[in-house]
């Protein structure tokens, strides 16, 4: 069926803390790109989104500081809205669980559900804190994992293994609240049976989405319908989120998991009443497109238990697409809010004021799109200095600089193209096509990369061309290279509005654009900008960022890591016994030779004098440190690794290091003059 509008959500953040890149990476920024395309091409679409405003979390974190949850969730909802619009996402509408609007909606969903007997209501043993006086809530009970013996696993999910959890399941369960041992206690709630719906979402999708949806998300649902569905709880004890509509059900409330994608129904609801339009086709309507943009850890919400409470409400279209990401990591570590491991979006902007478009430019091309992903400050700088600044921004910066030097600022008539000429037009013209194919399959670094193609082409059609030493020989030439060449900016400044929307409206002023060029546009034979339009002065679309800015924010990451955790050690790994440490044979060494690797940005070719002969060992350390200055450095290395080829070396062991408070890797050293081959222990 061929789609009317295009509903496109992106998960509710927790205002329990700002947002942070991995966020933007996984979620935001896709949504956003999907968001734009559609509008570019003309179509009905709506970008929804709003602030998950009920978890347990929330509550956690309103007891540790002393404050109300509803001071909590008012202080971050403004604080990520903020950081949402001054980042350029283009929500259509950013709502939160809190409003009145939202309740109604979430109470009436449950209210017909309940109306429906599609709800089983049970009554159970719960984990109940007697000296706090109150039930336990997931996030509320800590304990040992029954899966893999993780000491501190919570309530709802065990976050070494990932296994999903239920408080009663922990082994030592503990109150967080008051560190006493919780005691069972008989309670009533509502359940869900997602097993009613196992059939049915099997079918839908595992059969009519196998081909659309991608490989992660269908890996996931199968391995949760493969294990079987439960019922699952739709209530809980607890003071804070949307009251159950129920009499007798006082001192309950739905559970976050349920009332937060009814979120999406609310937010669409009151953008309807901001505009004037109806709600009901973009939820009721099967010519709806809807796409739900989610994190790796909200798969099975949005693929079986949303999609489950739809089919039991009956009045929903389901969602076309999940396309949800992997897990973006930082400087080679998990991201942690905990820790204060992250790249927090409000505090960027501050430290990079008028930079949107370079983050969103990075995060989209490391975008954790099929596997988990890194993101490092000096990979930043570098794409920054070379593809932005080197590629995209010297491109346009010559093309206007040109075009007003030697036209005053006016498009030139073209008089006779080319050959080349009408090639590299029919090329602009292809790129729409090209870059709109991979958005609609969500590939959105591929497009990006595809985007960033289109600039290489100007370059090289400048370098080939060479109209700066032309002008007084051939000036005939300069103006069809000239015009040509406006014609690409004018499709970098049309298309970049996607990924780059500040870029592109700068580029747009440059050139006059005023009119909405729409994307279709770019792909027609009509001239995107025209002879004899008078454009404006050049203005340099990026600046480099120097090694002093970079340094300032990896020793801000690791101040904040130190403050947070009081120091900078890395938590302790799983415990080992003596015959497995007495398996690994240390030992000193001498480099006696270093060389680059071919190709290889991160890796040297070490040479070492070992007490027994030369042995080679290939280190990722080539960015901090020159060959020259290796030879002679003592190091300690594990001699026993089997060896491994790495980019053509055969490596024959590893060097032990560890990094400094910058992050640079050190070696590690004895204190005194001490033999190669002499063992560590």
């Amino acid at each position: 069926m061929k789609k009317e509008r295009y509903l496109i959500t992106a998960a509710l953040p927790y205002t329990n803390g700002p947002v942070h890149i991995g966020h933007l990476a996984g979620v935001y920024i896709p949504a956003d790109i999907y968001a734009r395309y559609q509008r570019a091409k003309g179509r009905d679409a709506i970008y929804i989104c709003g602030s998950d405003e009920h978890g347990v979390p929330i509550t956690i974190r309103a007891k540790k500081e002393g404050k109300s949850p509803k001071e909590i969730v008012d202080h971050y909802h403004r604080l990520i809205k903020k950081s949402f619009e001054d980042f350029g996402i283009s929500f259509d509408n950013y709502s939160r669980t809190s409003l009145p609007l939202h309740h109604r909606t979430a109470a009436d969903f449950f209210k017909k559900l309940y109306d429906k007997g599609e709800l089983i209501e049970k009554e159970t043993e719960q984990l109940y804190d007697e000296q706090a006086g109150q039930f336990l809530a997931d996030r509320f009970v800590k304990g040992t994992c029954p899966k893999c013996g993780y000491e501190e696993a919570y309530g709802d999910q065990c976050e070494k293994c990932g296994t999903s959890l239920s408080p009663t399941e922990l082994i030592n369960p503990v109150s967080t609240l008051t560190g006493t041992r919780p005691v069972l206690k008989k309670t009533k709630h509502w359940y869900l049976p997602l097993d009613k719906y196992e059939d049915k979402l099997r079918k839908w999708i595992l059969e009519e989405h196998k081909d659309d949806w991608k490989p992660n998300v269908l890996g996931q649902v199968k391995s949760w319908l493969d294990e079987g569905l439960r019922p699952r709880a739709v209530t809980r004890d607890l003071d804070w989120g949307v009251p159950v509509p129920l009499e007798g059900a006082e001192g309950k409330v739905l559970y976050v998991w349920f009332d937060a994608p009814i979120g999406y129904i609310s937010s669409t609801k009151e953008w309807a009443q901001k505009t004037g339009k109806d709600w009901k086709p973009y939820w009721k309507d099967d010519s709806t497109k809807l796409v739900h943009f989610i994190g790796k850890d909200n798969i099975v919400f949005h693929t079986i238990i949303f999609p489950a409470m739809l089919m039991a409400h009956g009045d929903y279209i389901l969602p076309d697409n999940v396309p949800a990401n992997e897990f973006l990591n930082l400087e080679g570590d998990k991201i942690s809010t905990s820790r204060n491991w992250a790249v927090w979006l409000h505090e960027y902007l501050e430290d990079f004021p008028g930079k949107q478009d370079v983050l969103r430019y990075v995060l989209t091309a490391i975008a954790p799109e099929t596997k988990d992903n890194d993101f490092t400050w000096k990979d930043f700088q570098t794409r920054n200095n070379t593809e932005l600044v080197g590629n995209l921004g010297n491109f346009f910066n010559r093309v206007m600089v040109l075009t007003n030097k030697y036209y005053d600022g006016r498009i030139p008539e073209p008089g006779t193209l080319t050959d080349r000429d009408r090639e590299v037009l029919e090329e602009i013209r292809a790129y729409p096509g090209r870059i709109g194919e991979l958005i609609e399959k969500f590939r959105f670094r591929d497009a990006l990369a595809s985007y960033m193609k289109l600039a290489q082409l100007g370059n090289k059609y400048l370098a080939e061309e060479e109209p700066w030493k032309k002008i007084k020989t051939d000036p005939d030439r300069v103006r069809a290279v000239m015009f040509t060449a406006n014609q690409i900016a004018a499709a970098l400044a049309a298309l970049g509005e996607v990924f780059l929307p500040f870029t592109a409206e700068k580029m747009k002023k440059m050139l006059r654009l005023d009119e909405q060029i729409k994307w279709d546009r770019v792909a027609e034979a009509e001239p995107l900008i025209p002879a004899g339009r008078q454009i404006g002065k050049p203005e340099l679309l990026f600046e480099k960022i120097d090694d002093e800015a970079i340094r300032r924010q990896i020793d801000k990451l690791h101040r904040a890591k130190k403050a947070q955790s009081g120091s900078d050690t890395a938590p302790l790994k799983e415990q080992t016994d003596i015959e497995t440490f007495g398996k690994l044979d240390i030992r000193t060494a001498t480099i006696r030779e270093a060389e680059r690797i071919p190709k290889a940005k991160k890796l040297l070719k070490l040479t070492l004098d070992t007490g027994a002969g030369p042995k080679t060992v290939v280190a990722g350390i080539a960015e901090h440190y020159k060959p020259e200055d290796l030879p002679g450095q003592k190091v300690v290395y594990l001699a026993n690794l089997k060896p491994v080829k790495l980019r053509g070396v055969l490596s024959e062991g590893m060097l032990l290091m560890t990094e400094n408070a910058e992050g640079k890797p050190v070696f590690i050293s004895p204190d005194e003059p001490v033999p190669d081959g002499k063992q560590v222990k």
